[in-house]
């Protein structure tokens, strides 16, 4: 159980869900195009996935972080200061450049939850990453089916169970209390929640 738990920590891992966001506005957008996906998608793909795993290498051999999960607070600071100037980039340099109106937002959303991260660590609060970009993509996920009038009821129910799973990994691994894994989720949810009225 452990192993399969530590598995599914790996997988819905908060490093691939700008990522996972962006491949699943162009799987559900029925106008996006081939020249707009691939000028999207692989620059996002290089500053959310590769700069940051190069950065966790460095910061790793640096002594500053210890695992990819980054369990303690003070762990958790630089990588959330690194993801926040990869995510302003993504919406001044990437987006601009082959506009997508709902993506902009979506990553609008996800800069205020990793900022609001920021802000509970200074309070001594780890709150679960890994809730917070499931939260995210869940309510991206309703508010694409909204905007594109589009019956993706199945894949939002299958992405709910998923969240459940990935927070019961999470607490049997003992990374996170229940308080943690649920302000997490408040927090992803609330910042796409938020802005849905600028972009449906």
């Amino acid at each position: 159980m452990r192993h399969f738990l530590n598995i599914i920590s790996y997988i819905f891992h908060p490093l691939f869900i700008p990522i996972g966001g962006t491949a699943l506005y162009f799987l559900v957008a029925p106008y996006s195009t081939l020249e707009i996906q691939s000028g999207n998608i692989l620059p996002i793909f290089i500053l959310t996935v590769i700069i940051p795993i190069i950065f966790f290498l460095i910061l790793k051999n640096l002594g500053v972080i210890s695992s990819i999960f980054l369990p303690s607070v003070q762990e958790r600071k630089y990588p959330l200061y690194i993801s926040c100037i990869l995510l302003l980039m993504v919406l001044y340099k990437v987006i601009p450049n082959n506009y997508v109106h709902e993506l902009f937002y979506f990553f609008t959303g996800l800069l205020t939850a990793t900022s609001a991260a920021i802000v509970l660590l200074f309070l001594k609060f780890k709150t679960s990453i890994h809730l917070l970009g499931m939260g995210s993509i869940l309510m991206f996920m309703i508010g694409l089916s909204i905007r594109f009038e589009t019956n993706i009821t199945i894949a939002i129910s299958i992405f709910t169970l998923l969240t459940g799973l990935v927070a019961t990994s999470r607490l049997y691994l003992k990374a996170h209390s229940k308080t943690e894994l649920l302000i997490g989720f408040i927090i992803g949810t609330c910042s796409q929640l938020i802005i849905l009225k600028y972009w449906l």
